[in-house]
């Protein structure tokens, strides 16, 4: 089961490229895996009818007790079947529905299969914290598929509702977990069950788990989000909102219901809300002109009911909720395809706009009347065995003298004739031939005949459908081991025949009043009127979430005058009043104070400190960055006084790298700083900046001098060679030591080089460096290209040629994209100089990456010795030749270095040993000599992509998207002064 759960994932990361070459029959190969999950529950049944569960487990999570524990027993084996069975058939259908469509199919199909992962491990596992981890996962997953059309914007709307709605019910879910596994002392949900704590501090937690519940099954008053989520594609709300999402909330209840079903809150919130959700979804959808909103009304109404029914916590009711939970998860199914079959043959779902379908398309009619006969609960079909089954639990329950009972069972008859009568409604809308207002039949819809693989999945349904009524007895002893962990006693049993019995005049009183509610509601056009209630769910929903909105707007005006030194201010002062309390509030200050311990460190620092106040002096800005690089560079002497070359290294490629990032942003805006201000604000900012710089001194001072105990880093030396296998102190530390802090400001690189294009890019990365690459291959011969590696170039009226005797008089072109440029702009020595060092500098820095377990370098010192060289190119051939430079789109590098990182972090996991758990190598080679690897390279590696990654996307963005912007502005970057020589002469701008 964890191999099964682990390959959901990899494949869905894999359909991704797949079905760039598959198309629509990448659903074939996705549908392959949950029908593989499917079988394996199918080998199963022995076992699990045995009592023999299977069950297993691997620890993930020690300290916090969180293992990876799949337990399969009756009810998890039930919803696996539903799962990965409906899952499987809704893939299938995925290949006709989306016949015809190229974009974006692989990235459903993964999302698709990776939410049926995602349910296949929320319904098996025995870990109450992964379940929750699980269930957020669907949330997400769900959000994705919901907001598949991503360019409409009632789908992203629809998508960030139900993602807000279900994610906070799974955050208060989540409170409620961590109660249950704090008071029981564990977090497998089994011995949960089994010892069944009670008190406040439990009702809390299982009010808690019911709230989760409720937001995820659509229960009022979270009930508003289904029926927005239908602007997904048609097989999204087929799976998610009626066999698996939902289902979700409901499959708790189940799994909770028979131990805590006679808690205090446990019955009265269950029964009051799902009785209400039930009656408010049938009276909703009997007004829905549109065929999937019908559906999703009827599906809350639905899991109303079968909240009611599963979660009231006695063993009949339980065996009738689950035999429930299997026919509502066919039928709906069911109901949903054939709506997608319509909508996709007719282009419309409007009730109005469909007449005589019945007689056109026989097949798909019979499908749907099997179907909404067995939501109605008609005979012999399995929703009919399983509502029977529940009128008969709660009748009993009501006769013993509850009064929730009589609640449940008025309840649940009166929202069976709703349910009757949106059944009917659908039917006729579908299929049956209308009158106009003046009774003329209206003219019959064109029906064009589906591809017939079109009607495998919804035929199967309702043959599984038939069948399960028909199989009742079976089904009943398959069933029974989940009723029979309820307290209690229970007689019922499934069947398709239980005779004259009060539940059988029942059904009937709801099928006939439902024909009558029907009928009324068309006779009468009450369908039609406008709203029962001026303000809905979905309005309170929208009023609150513009009420924050305005609120984040007042709170940005009244905080935000768009003043960075206002901002920088703040923060500075606050900074002063935290810090400076602090140590003022201290009642013991220690000093040990060293003036240096080397000569160059006073004189460091005195350049340091000019260079300081001379940069606050600069008029201007180039001046000023300039100036701030000196004290930047005085860190790189402190370090190096203090023993420690890689940081030495490190901070002289920053202080480059951000010298080179600040030059491409000064060419878009005036060299000159801003008028300075009032003398004022001059002394308010001195002072400020003064008391800035006394306070962390100060705290630099006074932490320094009240250690009491040895530091840990006495002991870093031996560590890092007997844990991290290298000399190299600094770099086993990052990338073995204290690993997850380094993934960590990977990850905050990743968003700031994504920030930093966002900002240039406002719209769309148009200027990928991957299409420069295209674009110069294409103006160049292929012989040109190769030679261009290896031989001089030359400048010709048509290009780019290779230096020949009869072209040795055209100017040398030493860089391909440098060819590109104005004349003036161009620096021949430049030129010949970076076609010279740039492959020695990227070899320098591959060196670093592999030498820096044990001598200064490491992946972050190598990446930005690349980054320089890449810096190079750009300076000297402009972005057409970074666009030459580059290996790849900075995205692709960003992404590959952080998967790198984490799958070398997550890696060892595979072979049970904690993560980031290094693995060493030795050996001796022949020519080579002794070869010593361990695996936290390949972590350095990660980081090294992701350094180039993100020095190119600085460059991608603030060098070459300025570039094309200058050229789109004519060339204007900023506005040139002219100043008059001495002589009277014209000067030079």
């Amino acid at each position: 089961m964890i191999v099964l759960l682990a390959a959901f994932a990899g494949l869905a990361i894999l359909l991704v490229p797949i079905a760039r070459w598959l198309g629509p029959r990448v659903f074939f190969l996705a549908a392959a895996l949950p029908l593989g999950a499917f079988i394996h529950a199918l080998l199963q049944t022995g076992r699990v009818l045995e009592g023999n569960i299977p069950l297993e487990e691997y620890e993930w999570i020690a300290p916090l007790g969180v293992s990876i524990s799949m337990r399969m027993d009756t009810l998890s084996w039930v919803m696996t079947l539903l799962v990965t069975g409906v899952g499987a058939l809704v893939l299938l259908y995925c290949r006709d529905y989306f016949r015809g469509t190229k974009n974006g199919l692989g990235r459903f199909a993964a999302v698709l299969l990776a939410f049926a992962g995602a349910m296949y491990g929320l319904v098996l596992t025995d870990d109450i914290i992964m379940l929750v981890i699980f269930w957020e996962i669907t949330s997400v997953l769900s959000y994705l598929l919901i907001g598949h059309y991503f360019t409409r914007a009632a789908s992203r709307r629809a998508a960030l509702q139900s993602l807000l709605t279900t994610t906070l019910g799974g955050l208060v879910m989540f409170v409620g977990a961590v109660i249950l596994a704090v008071v029981a002392q564990t977090n497998s949900i089994q011995v949960i069950l089994q010892e069944a704590p009670n008190g406040m501090l439990v009702d809390v937690a299982l009010v808690c788990l019911l709230i989760g519940a409720m937001s995820k099954s659509a229960l009022f008053p979270f009930h508003f989000w289904l029926p927005g989520a239908m602007a997904a594609p048609t097989p999204v709300s087929a799976y998610l909102h009626a066999a698996a999402m939902v289902k979700a909330g409901i499959y708790l209840l189940a799994r909770f219901a028979p131990a805590f079903g006679e808690a205090d809150p446990w019955r009265p919130i269950l029964v009051s809300f799902g009785i209400f959700t039930m009656l408010l979804g049938g009276y909703q959808a009997l007004r829905e002109r549109d065929l999937k909103r019908v559906l999703a009304y009827g599906t809350v109404s639905q899991l109303g009911f079968l909240s009611v029914v599963i979660g009231y916590g006695t063993q009949d009711t339980a065996l009738a909720g689950i035999a429930m939970l299997v026919a509502h998860s066919l039928f709906k199914a069911t109901l949903f395809l054939v709506v997608g079959i319509i909508d996709r043959q007719l282009g419309t779902r409007d009730v109005d706009k469909l007449n005589g379908l019945g007689k056109q398309a026989p097949t798909l009619a019979a499908i749907s009347i099997i179907a909404i006969a067995s939501m109605a609960g008609l005979p012999p079909f399995l929703g009919f065995v399983g509502k029977e089954a529940a009128l008969a639990s709660l009748l009993d329950a009501a006769l013993d003298g509850s009064g929730w009972g009589w609640i449940a069972l008025v309840g649940v008859v009166v929202g069976s004739m709703l349910t009757f009568a949106y059944g009917v409604r659908f039917v006729w809308g579908a299929f049956w031939t209308k009158r106009d207002s003046a009774g003329v039949l209206r003219e019959k819809t064109v029906w064009p005949d589906p591809p017939i693989g079109f009607l495998v999945s919804p035929l199967i349904l309702t043959v599984l459908t038939v069948i399960g009524g028909i199989a009742a007895p079976v089904l009943d002893r398959l069933f029974a081991p989940y009723a029979e962990s309820v307290p209690g006693e229970g007689g019922y049993h499934l069947a398709l025949w239980h005779g004259l019995e009060p539940a059988l005049g029942l059904s009937v009183l709801a099928a006939a009043g439902g024909v009558g509610v029907f009928w009324l509601s068309i006779a009468t056009g009450w369908d039609r009127t406008g709203r029962l209630l001026r303000y809905h769910a979905n309005d309170v929903y929208y009023g609150v979430t513009r009420l924050v909105d305005r609120l984040a707007v007042f709170v940005t005006w009244a905080t935000h005058w768009g003043s960075l030194p206002i901002y920088v201010g703040t923060v500075f002062v606050v900074l002063i009043a935290s810090q400076g309390t602090v140590l003022l509030s201290s009642a013991e200050w220690r000093v040990e104070l060293e003036a240096w311990h080397h000569p160059a460190q006073p004189v460091t620092a005195i350049l340091m400190i000019a260079a300081a106040v001379v940069a606050v002096r600069a008029r201007k800005r180039f001046t000023g960055v300039i100036l701030v690089s000196v004290t930047g560079l005085g860190m790189v002497v402190f370090f190096a006084l203090s023993g420690a070359p890689d940081l030495a290294v490190t901070q002289v490629l920053v202080e480059t790298v951000t010298l080179v990032a600040f030059a491409l942003v000064l060419r878009r805006i005036p060299s000159r700083m801003g008028d300075p201000g009032p003398v004022a604000h001059r002394i308010l900012r001195g002072v400020i900046g003064a008391g800035v710089g006394l306070t962390m001194a100060a705290v630099a001072i006074i932490a320094a001098s009240a250690r009491t105990h040895r530091p840990v880093s006495d002991e870093w030396e031996e560590l890092a060679y007997t844990i991290g296998h290298g000399r190299n102190i600094v770099n086993v530390a990052l990338v073995d030591l204290r690993g997850w802090d380094t993934m960590g400001e990977l990850s905050v690189l990743v968003v700031a080089a994504t920030g930093v294009a966002s900002l240039v890019f406002v719209t769309a990365r148009g200027d990928r460096l991957s299409q420069i690459r295209r674009v110069v291959r294409a103006k160049t011969s292929r012989a040109v290209w190769r030679a261009a590696r290896h031989q001089p170039l030359v400048e010709t009226t048509g290009g780019i040629e290779v230096q020949t005797s009869e072209n040795r008089d055209r100017p040398r072109a030493w860089l391909a994209g440098g060819a590109r440029m104005d004349a003036p702009s161009r620096a021949l020595v430049l030129e010949v100089v970076v076609r010279i060092l740039f492959h020695t500098i990227i070899v320098i820095s591959l060196y670093l990456v592999f030498a820096g377990h044990n001598l200064p370098g490491g992946g972050f010192a190598g990446g930005l010795v690349a980054g320089l060289a890449l810096v190079m190119r750009y300076v000297a051939g402009g972005r057409w030749e970074l666009g030459l430079a580059a290996p790849t789109d900075a995205g692709r590098l960003l992404g590959a270095g952080m998967a790198i990182a984490v799958g070398t972090a997550i890696a060892p996991m595979v072979f049970g040993l904690d993560p980031l758990t290094r693995a060493v190598w030795e050996a001796d080679l022949p020519l080579v000599g002794h070869v010593h690897f361990v695996t936290s390279t390949f972590f350095d590696i990660g980081v090294y992509l992701v350094v180039i990654g993100l020095v190119l996307d600085v460059l991608r963005s603030l060098g070459a998207e300025v570039d094309r912007q200058i050229d789109d502005d004519g060339g204007r970057t900023f506005t040139a002064v002219t100043a008059p020589e001495p002589n009277g002469s014209e000067g030079r701008s």
